[in-house]
């Protein structure tokens, strides 16, 4: 069935932030995580999603605020479908620009967000600015006034946590199994394999995977390959290649998982992260 789902997307060449603004009548996405900062306000419509174990609906003007490696997924609460713009921050440039901004940020903590939905009407308007200038702002100097006074309005949702929170509460077998899939991304690994290298039984990881990182391990994996997909697609490899070295199957193996957990082919995110400069009206 035809929908007016659309997904429009930009990287900034210079912090290699990407904006995406997106509409979606139905499902949106899969449940998934992503390894940068996600800030964004919803524009119209409920968009509704689960993460940190709850179901949260953003309404227009809502602030969302999610951290990396927390699952999320997305569906539209109502006919009429909804729209939001989003940053896809890397913790390294987030981190950096805090600090400059705080003075309370010991090297020991790290930037988390205080709550998943928020209401700031002074934020959502920055964002919307932030927004429009790296689109389509030609000066560099204003683009980054824009960037540093959107940073400057979210330290209060800003909650400084210690930098290895969560990893002494999960299962010892879980952080492993965890430690393991990063170091074999590429590699055909049987659940099996994966056990014996913790030295548990498949049923007991699996369980215990899926309580620490809200995940199954299966599932895990399919989504850091993805993150590693997103990072060379944007660097320019072409699909076929990606899919071959992260171990998808082929180039359609790959773009079905991908359109799943983005909205987007291989090939659009590519494109769209390769045009060049900002876009002009």
């Amino acid at each position: 069935m035809a929908t007016s789902d659309w997904v429009d997307l930009h990287q900034d060449s210079d912090t290699g932030i990407e904006t995406i603004r997106a509409h979606f009548d139905g499902h949106a996405y899969d449940p998934h995580w992503h390894d940068s900062y996600l800030v964004g306000v919803t524009e119209q419509g409920v968009q509704q999603f689960h993460c940190r174990h709850s179901r949260h609906s953003s309404t227009p003007g809502r602030l969302v605020l999610v951290e990396p490696g927390e699952v999320h997924d997305g569906h539209a609460a109502t006919d009429a479908g909804f729209t939001y713009s989003m940053f896809y921050i890397s913790p390294q440039w987030l981190d950096n620009e805090l600090r400059h901004q705080s003075d309370s940020a010991p090297n020991t903590l790290y930037p988390g967000f205080n709550s998943t939905l928020a209401d700031d009407p002074e934020l959502a308007s920055h964002i919307h600015q932030a927004f429009d200038a790296l689109r389509h702002q030609p000066w560099r100097i204003m683009r980054d006034t824009a960037l540093d006074t959107m940073v400057q309005k979210l330290l209060p949702h800003i909650g400084w946590k210690p930098r290895h929170l969560g990893q002494p509460q999960h299962p010892a077998i879980a952080v492993r199994a965890r430690e393991y899939l990063h170091a074999h991304i590429e590699q055909d690994i049987s659940l099996h394999e994966l056990a014996t290298a913790c030295d548990v039984d498949r049923f007991r990881l699996s369980r215990a995977f899926k309580d620490a990182y809200g995940l199954a391990p299966h599932a895990y994996l399919v989504q850091l390959r993805l993150n590693q997909a997103r990072k060379q697609l944007a660097a320019g490899r072409l699909p076929v290649d990606v899919s071959h070295q992260l171990g998808f199957a082929d180039q359609s193996h790959l773009g079905r998982w991908f359109r799943r957990a983005y909205g987007l082919t291989p090939a659009q995110y590519r494109r769209q992260c390769l045009r060049p400069g900002p876009i002009t009206r």
